[in-house]
């Protein structure tokens, strides 16, 4: 149990802080960028970390003097500690908590590679998806309108529903089983299988949604603002994770500051890792990734959690 003011964001931070202990007092910011899609934060020891851009939650980004009250630190961020950053995550502002999850996440990988978590383990080039244990005639609640996903369940003729903000992110076949994001107390409960993305972190609604789902349910949570400390995620009821690792921090962050997202990255100067609960719900042998698809940039839809090109 968790008392009302712990959080999977303030939980990894101390924990950040429990496995790196004096290292951490010497690792600083090297550089952060805050992309159209996508934040990105590289640390003075070369390890990255992302979180998603949330543009449309910032009513400030409109002139210059409000904007720079959501964002009151440019020009600074170059030097300053990571630890110090890292807490802009539990910030009640879009940017400046998004930057904090980037450093957060970075952080997160460099305590991976020093204490791997004993009871998870870690999959390479693997989808979320298809890591999910996803059984024929489940129930399948997709919390945001996240397209990859989408199309494999009607790929799969898979009962399913679709929590979402914005209806107007949804295709018109989708459109039957979109249901507001208002009502999930009334849909999650009853799902077998969750799909949550990554970017809930962001707007501080996960660990509500989480708290939804059934003990017996199986719950992933997936995108670049999912970082590679599971701890605080499997103590709230997820069981596996669609985590990135940012492989060439330079060329990653470049492709942010020209308004890169998923399509130019992964594959390139990111990788998709999965880390998932061991060994009762999943193997990384039994898994069966499909086959790659090569996304195109125009005629198609983008999904705006993950932002990677989807063909319909």
């Amino acid at each position: 149990m968790h008392n009302a003011s712990s959080s999977i964001l303030g939980d990894t931070i101390a924990l950040i802080g429990n496995i790196l202990g004096a290292e951490l007092e010497a690792i600083t910011i090297e550089r952060a960028v805050v992309g159209l899609f996508f934040t990105g934060v590289k640390l003075s020891n070369g390890t990255a970390g992302a979180s998603a851009t949330p543009i449309k939650s910032i009513p400030e980004a409109v002139c210059c003097p409000s904007s720079a009250m959501a964002m009151p630190f440019p020009g600074k961020l170059h030097g300053r500690q990571a630890a110090d950053l890292a807490h802009e995550a539990l910030s009640g502002h879009g940017i400046r908590r998004a930057v904090g999850i980037a450093t957060v996440n970075a952080l997160a990988d460099v305590c991976w590679q020093r204490r791997p978590h004993p009871e998870v383990e870690l999959c390479y080039d693997i989808d979320a998806f298809d890591a999910t244990d996803i059984r024929p005639g489940d129930k399948v609640v997709v919390v945001g309108a996240f397209v990859p996903f989408l199309k494999e369940l009607k790929r799969r003729g898979q009962d399913y529903l679709v929590l979402e903000q914005d209806p107007a992110t949804l295709k018109a076949d989708e459109l039957p089983f979109f249901r507001p994001a208002e009502q999930a107390p009334e849909v999650l409960p009853n799902a077998d299988v969750a799909l949550i993305t990554g970017a809930t972190l962001v707007n501080n609604t996960l660990e509500h949604l989480l708290a939804m789902t059934r003990p017996d349910a199986r719950v992933t949570v997936v995108g670049p603002t999912v970082g590679m400390l599971p701890d605080a995620f499997l103590a709230r009821g997820a069981d596996v994770l669609g985590c990135v690792r940012i492989t060439e921090p330079d060329a990653f962050l470049e492709l942010l500051a020209e308004g890169g997202s998923g399509y130019h990255f992964f594959g390139r100067s990111a990788q998709k890792l999965v880390l998932a609960r061991r060994p009762e719900r999943f193997d990384c042998r039994a898994a069966q990734p499909r086959p790659a698809v090569l996304f195109e940039p125009f005629g198609r839809r983008m999904c705006h959690h993950c932002h990677f090109f989807a063909s319909h």
